[in-house]
């Protein structure tokens, strides 16, 4: 069992202070991997006790088991390198080479992150029409959902990016039922308004999907499913390609679910840019 796996099965037992050094440990796995359990408690503002205690909490033996497993991911993941990536080097390599190789890492870690069986559980609930879908977004990632909600509603009906103001939203929060779907998308630092409107979704019975950056993340522990997305960047703002491609994903398969209705959706829709003549190739 991993150190993720570890994470998101207890996260509702951890105090505080051991989801510290959870998020800790998330954000810097180099640090466990090489550091001393001394580096690690400094880092997450603990005592070393309180380190140890949360290893066993985990399910290891102490702190040397903990950093055993984190080694073992550390050497096959790909963030070590994009963490290399990200200092500045000297030599011939250009930002857009360090760009790209950060992109392109952004995307596999992204999607080898999937667990067995959330991707299937999703892809049923977003390509069964008699589930509205409502999608709910930070300000940062709003770009990547409408763009998720645009290429869903051309596949099926009852598509929604749930946006306005406060009123606006939990009126309709309010409303909903357990027939509903929610795809929530938010990285670090957590707009308040995300998580109490999906705290309200779920007490009417919304069944919920989670798009964050990491297993303690408080959108991930109410969530029946939370995908992790990596948001490396080479500049000062997190990057949302990861989770671009992780709902790229979900309407590529849900378009292979519903082959026959998105056709037919599909069909009616060109047919009307056609009589519209709204698209143009040559600029006339």
């Amino acid at each position: 069992m991993d150190l993720e796996q570890r994470l998101r099965e207890r996260a509702d037992v951890l105090t505080p202070s051991e989801r510290r050094i959870g998020e800790t440990i998330l954000a810097n796995s180099q640090l466990v991997a090489f550091g001393t359990v001394a580096d690690v408690a400094e880092a997450a503002r603990v005592g070393t006790a309180t380190v140890v205690r949360f290893a066993v909490k985990l399910g290891f033996d102490g702190y040397s088991q903990l950093q055993a497993s984190v080694q073992r991911d550390v050497s096959g993941q790909l963030r070590p390198a994009v963490e290399r990536i990200r200092d500045q080097r000297s030599g011939d390599e250009t930002l857009a080479t360090r760009h790209a190789d950060v992109e392109a890492a952004n995307v596999r870690s992204t999607l080898d992150a999937i667990r067995v069986g959330d991707d299937r559980a999703v892809v049923d609930r977003l390509s069964d029409e008699r589930f509205p879908v409502l999608v709910l977004s930070g300000v940062a990632s709003r770009g990547v959902a409408m763009q998720f909600v645009g290429d869903l509603e051309q596949l099926r009906p009852g598509v929604r990016l749930l946006d306005g103001n406060q009123v606006d939203i939990v009126r309709t929060l309010a409303l909903v039922g357990a027939e509903a779907t929610l795809v929530v998308l938010d990285l670090r630092r957590y707009e308040r308004w995300l998580i109490d409107a999906m705290e309200l979704a779920r007490a009417r019975g919304a069944w919920a999907v989670a798009v964050t950056d990491n297993v303690l993340s408080p959108l991930a522990s109410m969530a029946e499913h939370a995908f992790v997305v990596s948001a490396a960047s080479a500049g000062p703002f997190d990057s949302h390609v990861g989770t671009l491609a992780l709902l790229n994903l979900f309407v590529v398969e849900v378009a292979a679910r519903r082959r026959d209705g998105a056709v037919t959706r599909l069909d009616a829709i060109e047919a009307a840019w056609v009589a519209a003549d709204a698209l143009t190739d040559d600029g006339k």
